[in-house]
């Protein structure tokens, strides 16, 4: 008996796909820190601990292949719909309106491409695959926020925090 059934899978992508738009539309009315930009990618990387499974383990081309096919082609929406810009002192996110609907299409993109590997690969592999396309992707995109970030800040080094104008002007 299989655990996994097309209308399973649909319904969890469904689920997971408004899970990431709710928390999108809560983290845009925030203001964007070093650790918002960093964090994300850092904790998706625990995910690299899944190919110590044997079951998960792809050959390391497609990984590669994998990898580059989500931070050159799927991140490129995302880098266009997404930048960081000032408001009232404070570093805000500013997507274009097509920023969900380009979600949307990723995703779709995603679970459609899904069924196609699914004939082909285990269910493990495949999910190791698509880890690490969407890995590519929101590594590149975060990386163009943290260059943005850096930019806005004037920060010359990861670590530094800018400096405010009263305490340099008060000298």
């Amino acid at each position: 008996m299989t655990l996994s059934t097309p209308l399973i899978t649909a319904v969890v992508s469904v689920f997971g796909l408004v899970g990431v738009l709710t928390w999108r539309v809560r983290e845009g009315r925030t203001a964007v820190t070093l650790k918002k930009i960093v964090m994300p990618p850092l904790g998706m990387a625990t995910g690299f601990c899944m190919f110590f499974a044997p079951q998960c383990r792809i050959p390391w081309e497609w990984g590669v292949g994998a990898f580059l096919i989500g931070a050159v082609v799927f991140a490129y929406p995302l880098l266009l719909t997404s930048d960081l810009h000032l408001q009232n002192g404070v570093i805000m996110m500013k997507r274009s309106s097509a920023f969900f609907a380009v979600i949307v299409v990723l995703a779709l993109v995603r679970y459609l491409a899904r069924g196609y590997f699914d004939r082909y690969l285990s269910l493990l592999q495949t999910g190791a695959l698509f880890y690490l396309l969407a890995f590519g992707m929101i590594l590149r995109w975060r990386l163009k926020l943290l260059f943005a970030w850096r930019t806005l800040t004037g920060s010359q080094a990861l670590g530094a925090t800018p400096v405010p104008e009263e305490a340099t002007s008060s000298e």
